[in-house]
């Protein structure tokens, strides 16, 4: 995980997608803990403080639920909440995407073969099947 302390998005909300998008990739399954605080805290070289205010965040939205003395854990509702949420931020990417090549004439033929062509260069990237 990396934080971008030039971001315009608060660093706690740089943890908060950036473990979203772990449990929507599977990375963190429901059931599963999550990093220690301080563990957390350490690697990514933030105030514990911070990454608590992330896990408050999570927490809230039900994507995690704390155990009492064992730490942090993926709520079951959780995994398809982040799945959900990854589904939801692709759609209106797709939907700028579209309407920039739209507005720029290209025709739905040429926009599924830039598509297909991105999916294919990404999947090898990320070790997917597409």
């Amino acid at each position: 995980m990396r934080i971008d302390p030039q971001s315009h998005v608060p660093v706690y909300l740089q943890i908060v997608e950036h473990l979203r998008s772990s449990i929507a990739a599977g990375v963190y399954r429901a059931g599963e803990g999550l990093p220690s605080l301080r563990g957390l805290a350490t690697d990514l070289r933030v105030n514990p403080n911070t990454v608590q205010r992330a896990f408050d965040e999570m927490c809230r939205q039900g994507l995690i639920e704390s155990r009492r003395g064992t730490g942090m854990f993926v709520s079951k509702r959780g995994a398809h909440s982040a799945v959900v949420k990854a589904e939801q931020t692709a759609k209106a990417g797709f939907k700028q995407t579209l309407a920039t090549a739209l507005a720029a004439g290209l025709d739905g033929d040429r926009i599924r073969e830039l598509f297909d062509d991105a999916m294919a260069v990404t999947s090898k990237r990320a070790k997917v099947r597409p």
